[in-house]
């Protein structure tokens, strides 16, 4: 009950507007998520480490676009994970083709301690544990570990991105993860350079296979 009070409150106080036609009552409103082209389509991305991707939208859409920085950037709008990981739910749901979720486990890209309480969340966390809840698939932290800052991957590109990620990412606990199939969650891929990197560690720490799921997948620039 108190709960639900607090809730009225927030909600009287601070009401939400969609982002895109700033309808009132929530980020995204069932009609402008209608509007995104949910990609039923699946093509095997391999890669050195990483054994397939899936995502459920080009980047260059600008709703998408506005959506993931509103979420990642100021003013970091945590509840903006529902909203887009429903959007992964319905590429899924879309597939002939589906990830291998028997016998998998769910892991998200970290975040190095000072960036996430610089923005009070993990991103790629936030969508694990829906897509973990959507899926039944447990997940698993607390394995992949990011050990120090970067310069953001957005500033930079092609071979500068995967320099600087080289001995980013280490992995405890890796009983947890041995010889086991991994769903790497994270937002965008771009170059590929995060999840490759984290997808080495994971292989060289006994995972058996692995594969990414983003929201949207983006053209590097040249």
């Amino acid at each position: 009950m108190k709960k639900n009070f607090k809730n009225f409150l927030y909600e009287l106080f601070f009401p939400k507007f969609c982002l895109n036609c700033k309808r009132e009552g929530s980020f995204l409103c069932e009609d402008c998520a209608a509007l995104f082209e949910i990609s039923g389509f699946h093509k095997v991305l391999k890669t050195k480490h990483l054994d397939d991707l899936y995502f459920a939208l080009e980047y260059k859409n600008p709703l998408i676009k506005k959506l993931i920085q509103n979420y990642k950037y100021e003013p970091f709008i945590k509840e903006l994970s529902k909203p887009l990981s429903s959007l992964l739910f319905a590429h899924l749901q879309l597939l002939d083709i589906p990830p291998p979720i028997h016998e998998s486990i769910i892991i998200p890209i970290p975040l190095e301690k000072k960036r996430l309480k610089w923005r009070g969340f993990n991103q790629a966390e936030e969508l694990a544990v829906e897509l973990s809840s959507f899926l039944s698939v447990p997940i698993v932290k607390n394995v992949l570990i990011k050990k120090h800052s970067t310069v953001a991957q957005t500033k930079l590109s092609g071979n500068k991105r995967r320099e600087n990620l080289l001995g980013v990412f280490t992995c405890q606990n890796k009983l947890k993860i041995k010889n086991k199939k991994i769903l790497l969650i994270d937002d965008i891929y771009t170059t590929g350079s995060t999840l490759e990197a984290t997808a080495k560690v994971l292989k060289n720490s006994g995972a058996k296979e692995i594969t990414g799921i983003v929201i949207a997948k983006a053209k590097p620039k040249r």
